[in-house]
């Protein structure tokens, strides 16, 4: 998952509107959103490459979800991010002492940034912080460095969803999540990937031949904990595979 916009509103009528873009090559194998049948629960997509998920929701009105921090010089990790999200979901251990336990093994996966959470509670750990924090209410972004880091699609992302939030409809989430446009040169970040991918990378929406947004997913929570998912895939150059609407 490249690219996550999320207001965390506890107390309010919707605690919590996810939008959030996977970004992937795609000839990874991934199963589609549903139900997982090894995990009574859980509905998530499913990297079927490594086991694990990006993002989804679980039992006891669990969210996770997951983004990579983009550095082509940090150390690579022993196993797969994904299964940093599948693990909290399918648990029974609470926020803070999940985000404990993976911050006490962050060294066995790449960079990532890990949002963990229910209606009650949100959050967050960087494998670059010390330690996880929660988060106070509010309007957030994610995409492949830290949380809110001003990047120019993370910021267009953010103020979409802030204009959308009066009536977070999924049609408008999942617009906000369709914008393709790419940065000019001067406002790119330098991750070290060179500036043809920067350009590529720096639009919400990504479309190439082998490399782009895989799905479109959009979570809305309401405050008696009912969840509704609704999730686009796409294909190379951003064809569009289908659309899954569950409510939980």
């Amino acid at each position: 998952m490249c690219l996550i916009v999320f207001a965390w509103r506890p107390g309010h009528a919707l605690p919590l509107v996810v939008a959030a873009n996977r970004d992937e090559f795609y000839a990874r194998p991934t199963q589609a959103l549903g139900p997982w049948e090894d995990a009574p629960g859980v509905y998530a997509g499913r990297d079927l490459e490594a086991g694990g998920t990006w993002l989804g929701i679980g039992p006891g009105r669990r969210f996770a979800a997951l983004t990579n921090i983009r550095d082509p010089l940090q150390p690579l990790g022993s196993r797969s991010r994904g299964e940093l999200v599948a693990g909290y979901l399918q648990g029974e251990l609470g926020i803070e002492a999940y985000l404990d336990q993976v911050a006490s093994r962050g060294a066995l996966y790449s960079g990532f940034n890990l949002l963990a959470g229910d209606t009650d509670r949100l959050g967050y750990l960087s494998a670059r912080d010390v330690a996880p924090r929660l988060l106070e209410p509010g309007v957030y972004g994610l995409s492949n460095a830290g949380l809110d880091t001003p990047w120019p699609k993370l910021l267009k992302a953010r103020e979409g969803l802030r204009t959308v939030l009066d009536d977070p409809r999924p049609p408008r989430l999942l617009e906000l999540l369709a914008e393709g446009a790419q940065a000019p040169d001067a406002e790119l970040p330098q991750t070290g990937v060179g500036i043809a991918t920067e350009r590529l990378l720096s639009s919400v929406f990504i479309a190439s031949q082998n490399y782009g947004t895989r799905a479109s997913t959009v979570l809305i929570v309401d405050a008696e904990g009912r969840r509704r998912l609704v999730e686009r895939s796409f294909g190379p150059f951003g064809g569009h595979l289908g659309e899954i609407d569950l409510s939980v």
